[in-house]
């Protein structure tokens, strides 16, 4: 894995201590600088030249949000957000911006607590350690243009009450998922033909409020799922933090289980058991979707979408902000399309409407 100067960004003293010594701890990995603000911060970018940072979003001067708009523009650089739970949204318009990752600070606890989440910092940042130094093409992070657009309290958006879809749509993403899903979302109309599942890697008090960022783009109804949820067109649901997915048949269709994870459950939300059950029950009907993400989660299951008929897609590795996910899908083998993520959403509908 290759060596990484982290730069610190956090207006507590005492969590700019606890990070740097964690990052400290991890082999290959040298703590070059921590900042107060984002104004600090980007002082250090030019003399400090960090190959990786922590952020706070909340902080005074410059927040992390202008911060990370100012990185990404000009000198892009890995970001892994370190934020409270209380800030769900402001996670996901940091991850919308470029981010890499996120880990959830213990809400409002004392910083001590922080300690809780040293695993969780210490297995993302060796994730950063072994992403190739050019995390897209062109030597720049790619960020999703896409607007959320402010739908009412009132939304009066029609929910089709049809069944059966024509299609069911599982999509499995982990890092870089929020936003690529973003993108994918963009495409879809309430009046699409599909039901679709999403098995994003997140923590448990982090998908309700994904889901409802989801449903705000105005396309298709996005809900967190519930166990007996009916699969319908028209409709996604996002797999619940800490829980498993399967897909199963029921008199009027399809519809979602929703338990705890199994010990062969190698991934929790697991891509692999939510395409397993959805190939057995769907059979030819179902379009898998393998976006952005480390590690080899669905790559079990899309040998089942294949064998039961159904359809695959995946997105070019080289496109995807990390490729474990969608190469590893690739070597199982059966991808019928094979595309950079602007035009998986678009693609999804043209099969939905055959």
């Amino acid at each position: 894995m290759r060596e990484l100067r982290a730069l610190v960004v956090d207006d507590s003293a005492f969590n700019r201590k606890l990070i740097g010594e964690i990052l400290g701890s991890i082999e290959g990995v040298t703590v070059v600088g921590k900042a107060a603000d984002g104004e600090e911060a980007l002082r250090m970018l030019g003399s400090h030249a960090p190959d990786l940072i922590t952020l706070d979003l909340e902080m005074p001067k410059m927040d992390g949000f202008s911060f990370l708009r100012f990185v990404m523009a000009r000198r892009p650089v890995p970001v892994i957000v370190v934020s409270s739970h209380s800030a769900k949204q402001d996670v996901f318009r940091a991850l919308e911006l470029g981010a890499l990752d996120f880990v959830a600070k213990p809400g409002a606890a004392p910083g001590e607590k922080l300690n809780v989440i040293r695993e969780e910092l210490i297995a993302k940042v060796e994730m950063v350690q072994r992403l190739r130094p050019a995390v897209s093409p062109d030597g720049a992070r790619r960020t999703v243009s896409t607007v959320l657009r402010t739908v009412p309290k009132d939304d009066s958006r029609p929910l089709p009450l049809q069944d059966t879809p024509r299609k069911v749509v599982v999509i499995a993403a982990s890092t870089g998922g929020p936003s690529a899903l973003v993108d994918v979302f963009s495409s879809f109309r309430s009046d699409t033909p599909i039901a679709v599942l999403v098995v994003q890697h997140m923590p448990a008090r982090f998908t309700r409020t994904f889901a409802e960022r989801l449903d705000r783009l105005g396309g298709i109804r996005v809900s967190e799922a519930v166990d007996g949820d009916r699969l319908r067109a028209g409709r996604a649901l996002v797999s619940p933090g800490g829980t498993c997915v399967d897909v199963v048949r029921v008199p009027d269709g399809f519809a979602v289980r929703v338990g705890e994870p199994r010990l062969s459950d190698r991934y929790v939300p697991s891509a692999d058991r939510a395409l397993t059950t959805a190939a057995e029950a769907t059979k030819g009907r179902l379009i898998a979707v393998v976006l952005t993400g480390m590690g080899d989660d669905g790559a079990v299951g899309v040998k089942a979408v294949k064998a039961a008929g159904g359809t695959l897609v995946v997105q070019t590795p080289s496109d995807a902000l990390i490729d474990g996910m969608p190469r590893n899908a690739m070597l199982a083998g059966g991808v019928d399309h094979e595309l950079p993520l602007r035009f998986i959403g678009d693609r999804i509908v043209s099969l939905a409407d055959r």
